[in-house]
């Protein structure tokens, strides 16, 4: 049972454990990107290297899910706020600077999470290479 299969397994909640368990479906499909267990918490697809003008530098998950008890983050790198059709159709969400939280896949429309991720990893390539998983 690989890392991130033990993070689902983990999550007590059936409703939650089999959302988690297809949104890693949908994230794997779209991005073309393994899952990697990034934290506890969070599950990554591709990983990509940056260095601001600042000369601060890193590497982060180009996109992925974090998983709580409340609900789903759903990381677009690095934002979604160009994606203001892709938003309009993707159902019950609330934002932050860049993840989308839904509660329940129930409440989101899954072809708009796949073309929210696409479109997500799609601009992070212009901006940085991103690297498989």
């Amino acid at each position: 049972m690989s890392d991130v299969d033990k993070a689902i397994a983990a999550i007590e909640h059936p409703g939650k454990r089999a959302d988690a368990a297809r949104l890693v479906e949908i994230f794997k499909e779209a991005s073309g990107y393994a899952p990697y267990l990034a934290n506890a918490r969070l599950i990554g697809f591709g990983r990509y290297a940056y260095t601001y003008e600042t000369g601060r530098s890193g590497t982060s998950l180009a996109t992925g899910i974090g998983i709580s008890k409340a609900r789903f983050a759903l990381h677009i790198m690095p934002g979604y706020k160009d994606f203001p059709e892709i938003m309009a159709r993707l159902g019950k969400h609330k934002t932050g600077a860049a993840c989308v939280y839904i509660n329940t896949l129930a409440d989101v429309d899954e072809a708009a999470v796949a073309d929210l991720v696409r479109a997500g990893l799609e601009h992070l390539a212009t901006l940085w290479p991103i690297a498989p998983t």
